[in-house]
């Protein structure tokens, strides 16, 4: 399949290719994605596992329990620390991409609003649908 996008971390270390169509793109406010961001959300594309293909370096992971009591294991470069993916037990057959880490961010267009019931008060909202929690 040809690359539809691409990206990777700050440093260069860490590298992927995406050639699936993101299935959902969207802009995340829960708590976790406020923690790892250091932000008010995290704006991520959802791709199928087998659209995503990592092309240089490792990702390091740190696994945390999510609100449904599912694990979510993020990814980031062990170099410098940039946010390169999620991966969802929920959601086994996705990779959750941070948006963030896109050669062309610009390519990114929030589709939805999730974990609403998290943002901060503070925050902007993003265009398109609000859910309190990921839709089902």
């Amino acid at each position: 399949m040809a690359t539809l996008l691409s990206g990777g971390c700050m440093c260069g270390a860490v590298r992927y290719d995406i050639s699936a169509k993101p299935m959902m793109s969207a802009l995340c406010y829960c708590r976790d994605c406020q923690r790892s961001t250091g932000s008010a959300f995290a704006s991520v594309l959802i791709v199928p596992k087998a659209g995503f293909k990592l092309t240089k370096g490792e990702i390091k992971h740190f696994e945390v329990t999510a609100d449904s009591g599912g694990k979510a294991s993020r990814g980031f470069c062990a170099n410098c620390g940039s946010p390169i993916l999620s991966l969802v037990s929920g959601m086994p057959d996705v990779v959750v991409v941070k948006a963030g880490s896109l050669d062309d961010p610009s390519k990114f267009a929030p589709g939805a609003n999730v974990y609403m019931s998290s943002a901060q008060p503070w925050a902007p909202v993003g265009p398109g649908p609000k859910f309190a929690k990921m839709p089902g």
